[in-house]
């Protein structure tokens, strides 16, 4: 095994995705000598090893296929599927236990991390509207109610510059019952303790009860999802909208939501994947022309929630799919029954 080596580091609990943190942040990970595209074995201190991993700036991987991930914002680097199961709990890890990371192989992923790799801009200038600074946009598809439902950035969160600049479109478009689908109490408290915390429109909500804390993973598969998505469209029934759906940047979580959202309206497959692709657009400017391999390797996230929310193989047409059934069961395995699901059909349908 090749000589580099961060020598024993940190475990640590990453409360939001449920992953296996370890404790030395990107750039000082990046100083010891390893590279985004490198492959890596990590050998934790029970003696399992993960050999060959991929080390990516984003989730780069195969759906539920295991990497190491530099995310831009992360404290720290860690273990993690794409939109697969906790891998704190997959691999039993304790608080303050150990691991280490050896390079296994220089650049070996390298062409993917480069496919992949992603940055926008956080300079509003650098955006034609608000809106698409914000990447906040109202959900039209299929037969849900007209203006009654959007998407967008986190308005709270204010990693990205984003924060303030949503809550005024919060604001304007006249949200009153948000869907929050990446904070707990205990991270909401920690925005608020934030200088740069300037959303008083948001938390004026969050003081009235119509924010709802959801913390879902990205694992759509799994039932922790389906459980905590199902309770929150339920839960949203009970109040008035406009709704509007976030996680921290709208991208996975938002979309996949959004997805199950205008699935239930009757929306067409090709309009709910061309929401989806929009975000895309809204921040890296990625389409179909003009960046056609990284439009294919994107478009794979939204094909495959559908497929899996239908449970058909993706060799099946699009338009063979049965969108709206296929998200009404989705939500009963999540524990719904079917007078809740009628109750949630009939807040997101326009029924007049």
């Amino acid at each position: 095994m090749n000589t580099l080596t961060t020598g024993k580091i940190k475990t640590i609990f990453d409360e939001e995705f449920e992953n296996i943190f370890l404790g030395i942040t990107i750039a000082d990970f990046q100083k010891r000598g390893f590279s985004f595209g490198d492959s890596v074995t990590i050998v934790l201190e029970d003696g399992t090893t993960l050999k060959d991993i991929p080390f990516y700036s984003g989730y780069y991987s195969g759906v539920e296929e295991l990497m190491l991930c530099g995310y831009p914002g992360d404290p720290y680097i860690k273990i993690a599927r794409n939109c697969g199961n906790p891998t704190w709990y997959e691999f039993d890890v304790k608080d303050d236990t150990y691991a280490e990371v050896f390079l296994e192989e220089k650049g070996k992923y390298l062409e993917i991390q480069e496919l992949f790799s992603l940055e926008y801009s956080d300079a509003i200038e650098d955006f034609d509207s608000l809106e698409t600074y914000c990447n906040f946009r109202e959900l039209k598809c299929g037969n849900i109610k007209p203006h009654y439902f959007y998407r967008s950035a986190s308005p709270c969160d204010n990693w990205h510059h984003r924060g303030t600049p949503t809550d005024q479109l919060v604001k304007q478009y006249g949200i009153r019952c948000v869907l929050n689908l990446s904070n707990s109490e205990k991270k909401y408290a920690s925005f608020l303790e934030k200088e740069d915390f300037n959303s008083p429109y948001y938390h004026s909500l969050y003081e009235k009860g119509d924010v709802l804390l959801l913390l879902l993973n990205v694992n759509y598969r799994s039932l922790d999802f389906k459980e905590k998505l199902a309770k929150g469209l339920l839960e949203m029934t009970q109040h008035e909208g406009p709704v509007l759906v976030h996680c921290a940047e709208g991208k996975d979580r938002t979309g996949f939501v959004c997805a199950t959202i205008m699935s239930l309206a009757g929306a067409h497959a090709q309009d709910i994947i061309a929401d989806y692709m929009k975000t895309y657009d809204c921040y890296y400017q990625i389409t179909e022309t003009s960046a056609p391999k990284k439009y294919e390797a994107i478009l794979d996230n939204i094909h495959d929630f559908l497929y899996s929310m239908c449970e058909k193989e993706p060799t099946t047409p699009l338009e063979d799919l049965d969108l709206q059934t296929s998200a009404i069961q989705y939500l009963k395995q999540g524990g719904l029954n079917s007078e809740e699901v009628s109750q949630i059909l009939n807040y997101i349908q326009n029924n007049t």
